[in-house]
């Protein structure tokens, strides 16, 4: 009779074997979420970077899309942008300068959106 009372040893080894894979896509889903937030407000940055060089150099949209385009590549973002397109526009009958920046989300999976487009703004300088 005492071979028949329930035996605990090596449960220990199952439970790891269920709860680590759920431990690991977890911390993976965490810094996947962390790195597409980090690109988009690294974008997001360099945007209003351009737009505001561009406003001040008197309106020239190449100027915005240099330096748009130099501080992305000083990034980890540099790798994921597709374009750049600076043009002088209004907003509420006031002249801006627009940064449009077209990326891809590095996402891993079919989650979430795959594109990402961005705008920087400035008020354009006399």
């Amino acid at each position: 009779m005492a071979r028949l009372r329930r035996d605990d040893r090596g449960s220990a080894v199952l439970d790891v074997a269920i709860v680590a894979p759920l431990l690991v896509l977890l911390a993976l889903a965490v810094m996947q979420v962390g790195l597409a937030v980090y690109v988009r407000s690294t974008i997001a940055s360099a945007a209003a970077e351009g737009a505001r060089v561009s406003a001040v150099s008197g309106g020239d949209a190449a100027v915005g899309v240099r330096r748009t385009r130099s501080a992305l590549d000083a990034s980890l973002a540099g790798g994921v942008v597709e374009s750049v397109v600076a043009r002088p526009t209004t907003a509420g009958g006031v002249p801006v300068i627009d940064v449009e920046v077209h990326a891809r989300l590095p996402l891993v999976g079919l989650l979430g959106p795959s594109v990402l487009v961005i705008h920087g703004h400035a008020l354009q300088e006399p």
